[in-house]
């Protein structure tokens, strides 16, 4: 489907914000997580758990809500997504006991997979080539600005508020994601939908046959499980390890996220000038060896400011290797779109899902865990990589 160039500047806006869900939902969050365990008086490993169950939430949300935007079109089912997103939230604010609030968190990532899954599928709808690549990088550095703000609102609500007001602004946004979700214009005619349900569920294991499309899956699965450990782990490790202030954390998170949003440059700048393949390689190579250097720098209890320089290292990447990886695996896939954005966005949140509690499983006052997971992670990332998708670029 072509655009015109301003249709595809709003749109580009419209999908960024779709796609921030995921990091609203968790970064804003993240500066409040100590205090959240002091009030419902659990472990750390269980108030990560409300981290896992958002993510795993949006990690399966995304295998409905892809086949089904393939099969009724991309509009009904995120404005659905955000209605469920806003019930879910204004339910973690009045949830009082722990295994309530995982079960509104669990519904609440359900829901908001809608955003992140659909506007993937709607860059492939309007975008093909070097031209999609490009949309990808630019809905990074859109989606990329929300790490960078959402830490330090979540940090400057806890200088006035207790936590449970960070649920209050995530209402918030639902509302303004369904109203912008109502101006929305269809981006898939029905000539091109799925014949039914069953049709979108059975392109699953076509997909997941394909060795290339395989490959980028457990790709995204191990790298962005290395990225949620972090998501999860860094709050304890600054503000119980390093001695951090939630307002410092906040700002060190943000710090990174910015890397996060300049990094997603790169793609949008050298699209059809170096190839994705080259890209990708090295936007896994480098966070591997970032990776190791910072389990040794967490072993050998390295300053504040060496471990800031490796984790920017180690994280900073993601923006190229989620550009890159995306565009190279959707484009060979074109109705199949919805349901490949599906899978491939399932794929990257199980993982980081299961490893969250892994992080905090030594107890609040170690690093050592985090660190082992993100290299473990970054390391089968580039097994991967070279077994199962560069052989087919050669």
């Amino acid at each position: 489907m072509a655009v015109d160039s301003r249709t595809r500047f709003w749109l580009t806006i419209f999908l960024g914000m779709m796609t921030a869900i995921a990091p609203l939902s968790t970064d804003m969050y993240l500066p409040a997580l100590p205090e959240a365990q002091a009030a419902f008086g659990v472990s750390t490993s269980l108030v990560q758990m409300t981290l896992t169950m958002t993510t795993l939430g949006m990690a399966l949300g995304q295998i409905l809500a892809g086949p089904l935007s393939d099969l009724i079109g991309r509009r009904r089912p995120l404005l659905i997504g955000m209605f469920v997103f806003i019930g879910a939230t204004v339910g973690c604010v009045f949830a009082a006991d722990i295994y309530f609030f995982l079960f509104f968190r669990f519904c609440a990532g359900f829901a908001g997979a809608s955003g992140i899954v659909i506007a993937r599928a709607i860059a492939r709808d309007v975008c093909a080539g070097a031209e999609l690549t490009r949309f990808f990088a630019v809905l990074m550095m859109v989606n990329g600005f929300a790490p960078i703000i959402a830490p330090v609102i979540g940090g400057q609500i806890l200088l006035f508020a207790n936590w449970r007001a960070t649920f209050v602004l995530l209402t918030l946004i639902g509302v303004f994601l369904a109203g912008a979700t109502l101006i929305y214009r269809e981006t898939l005619p029905k000539e091109q939908r799925s014949a039914n349900m069953t049709d979108s569920l059975r392109k699953f294991p076509v997909l997941l046959r394909d060795r290339y499309f395989l490959g980028h899956c457990l790709l995204q699965c191990f790298v962005f499980g290395a990225f949620f450990s972090y998501l999860s782990g860094s709050s304890f490790v600054f503000q119980n390890v390093y001695g951090v202030s939630p307002q410092v954390y906040s700002m060190i998170f943000a710090v990174i996220g910015a890397g996060l949003l300049l990094a997603g440059i790169l793609p949008a700048r050298l699209a059809g000038r170096v190839p994705d393949i080259i890209m990708l390689k090295y936007a896994v190579l480098v966070p591997l060896a970032g990776s190791a250097l910072l389990l040794l720098g967490f072993c050998f209890s390295a300053p504040l400011a060496v471990v800031l320089i490796l984790l920017f290292l180690t994280v900073v990447p993601l923006s190229v290797m989620g550009a890159a990886s995306f565009s190279l695996a959707l484009s060979r896939q074109g109705k199949n779109a919805g349901s490949a954005s599906a899978l491939i966005g399932c794929f990257s949140m199980l993982l980081g899902a299961c490893m969250m509690p892994v992080v905090g499983i030594a107890g609040d006052h170690t690093a050592i865990p985090m660190g082992i997971v993100m290299l473990v992670g970054y390391g089968l990332g580039v097994l991967v990589f070279y077994g199962m998708i560069s052989s087919d670029h050669l």
